[in-house]
């Protein structure tokens, strides 16, 4: 199953060059990640009212290419691992056949007061 998400590249987005600055992809891919949840029917305000959070714990990120200004990029994510307590994801930003940065995203779940647990079962079930 592969998740698609586009993304806009706005001014604000970019450094003087015009180019893309760096942590900007880190928002682009989380922003595809909370849209894939969602369709998924992972209601993250529900985890959060029963006291439990999705936590980013590792990310590897390799940057490829450039994007620019008004860019319209693609974001595709995909499982790579599920355990019970932990997700692991594939991210890859590409603008047309071009792939500009990839990345592997862990995410695991916490407990309100920073205490990790495993992946609720309803979550796994909804990933598989």
């Amino acid at each position: 199953m592969i998740h698609r998400y586009k993304v806009q590249v706005h001014y604000e987005d970019t450094d003087m060059g015009g180019i893309v600055y760096h942590a900007n992809y880190l928002r682009y891919i989380e922003r595809a990640r909370s849209d894939w949840v969602r369709q998924l029917g992972n209601d993250q305000n529900a985890m959060r009212e029963a006291g439990l959070v999705w936590v980013v714990r590792r990310i590897e990120a390799d940057y490829l290419a450039p994007a620019r200004f008004e860019d319209e990029l693609d974001i595709e994510t995909t499982i790579e691992k599920l355990s019970p307590a932990r997700l692991t994801m594939g991210q890859l930003v590409k603008l047309g056949e071009t792939e500009l940065f990839r990345a592997v995203v862990t995410a695991v779940c916490m407990t309100a007061d920073g205490k990790p647990v495993r992946l609720p079962a309803e979550i796994r079930a909804l990933m598989q």
